[in-house]
């Protein structure tokens, strides 16, 4: 089976004085290194601008989000993806599943553009 090859993004190359260090890269594939909306939001999570996000009013806001190709953030913490009709977050090591918990479901822990 053909793997595709993945890359380190560092943060650092991302952004010349980052506010949050870790994690201090990222392993992603080469198309997701070139997606603008990604790059946008890691810059966003790890500068702490925060300027063009809001909570969301209901779930719906978050799926739109998804469903315009864009990341939203999740507890000020991990940028979260709509792939395959799951949701998964970043972390350094690649994109993760996400486990449905009670906390999920709170529009405070949100943060969508």
């Amino acid at each position: 089976m053909f793997q595709r090859k993945k890359e380190r993004l560092y943060i650092r190359d991302l952004l010349q004085e980052p506010a949050l260090e870790y994690p201090a890269y990222y392993i992603l594939s080469s198309s997701m290194l070139k997606n603008e909306m990604l790059l946008t939001a890691l810059e966003a999570l790890h500068s702490f601008d925060f300027r063009f996000y809001e909570k969301p009013k209901s779930y719906r806001d978050i799926f739109a989000m998804f469903d315009g190709g864009m990341f939203p953030i999740y507890k000020v913490k991990y940028i979260v993806g709509y792939f395959g009709g799951k949701m998964m977050y970043l972390e350094s090591h690649g994109w993760k599943s996400m486990p449905v918990t009670q906390e999920l479901f709170d529009m405070e822990n949100w943060l969508v553009c």
